[in-house]
């Protein structure tokens, strides 16, 4: 479908949950945050329900976020109700990496198509300087393990200009493993969006393809702003047209969520 700009949307990103098992300087405040009481979390059947719904109009891409998506038990159970949606092409996830290795022939077993990890540096101490307190050896198990899977991986580098090397780093790892790369600018929700063609990540608003579902039942039309529309599950379908007819031209600032419970 197309929204008011011209501009295909085909790629619903789901986050299953708000919480997350690493601390990332970039992601949350160093006190961490409170999580949401459980029982303000959909459940896996309200979010394929959704999942449902969107690819009957035309959604075919899926993204499997968080938080970090798998501290949410039965993830894999999840996998399996997306994976065989008809229409439903792409069923990926963005992870940390860190919990991956026990769950990575499952999940490709499951039909997971691919998998992003988050990888900063190659560096022990400033990986853990930067997620607060994370082992970069659980991280480079996960990704050996989802390789060893057959999962293609790409790995989510956030770059700062004073770590350029760990970029460098990085991709060296990658290519020796078969990975792909993908830099990410950092930026604050709270901060003016703005694209930036050094980066291959926030993408260019022109070029938007995306709402979100967040893990409370909010479908949200925009990362930078802080619309959103509450699933009516009497009607997911219209909901999910009123989300998309709310994409903005351009990214703005929000101010309602944090970059950890809506999984980037």
């Amino acid at each position: 479908m197309f929204d008011s700009f011209g501009r295909e949307v085909y790629y619903l990103r789901i986050s299953v949950t708000d919480r997350c098992n690493l601390r990332c300087s970039y992601c949350m405040p160093e006190e961490g945050v409170a999580w949401l009481p459980h029982e303000r979390i959909l459940s896996f059947e309200r979010m394929a329900e959704v999942a449902k719904a969107a690819a009957c109009m035309g959604f075919h891409k899926f993204r499997i976020t968080g938080g970090e998506p798998l501290v949410r038990r039965g993830i894999e159970d999840f996998v399996s109700m997306l994976a065989p949606i008809p229409g439903i092409s792409t069923v990926a996830m963005t992870t940390n990496g860190t919990l991956l290795a026990p769950l990575a022939s499952t999940l490709a077993a499951r039909g997971l198509s691919s998998v992003n990890i988050s990888l900063d540096t190659m560096d022990p101490e400033r990986y853990a300087l930067i997620t607060r307190g994370g082992r970069i050896a659980d991280a480079l198990e996960g990704v050996r393990a989802a390789r060893a899977a057959g999962l293609p991986v790409k790995l989510n580098v956030v770059v700062s200009p004073e770590r350029q090397g760990d970029l460098e780093a990085v991709s060296a790892f990658a290519e020796e493993r078969g990975c792909a790369v993908q830099t990410i600018r950092e930026y604050r929700l709270d901060e003016s969006k703005y694209d930036d063609e050094r980066y291959m990540r926030p993408s260019p608003c022109a070029q938007c393809n995306r709402i979100r579902l967040l893990a409370t039942g909010e479908l949200k039309p925009c990362l930078h702003g802080d619309a959103t529309v509450p699933v009516d599950f009497n009607d997911i379908q219209g909901s999910i047209r009123a989300c998309v007819d709310l994409k903005p031209g351009c990214g703005s600032m929000a101010s309602t969520h944090l970059v950890s419970a809506i999984g980037g």
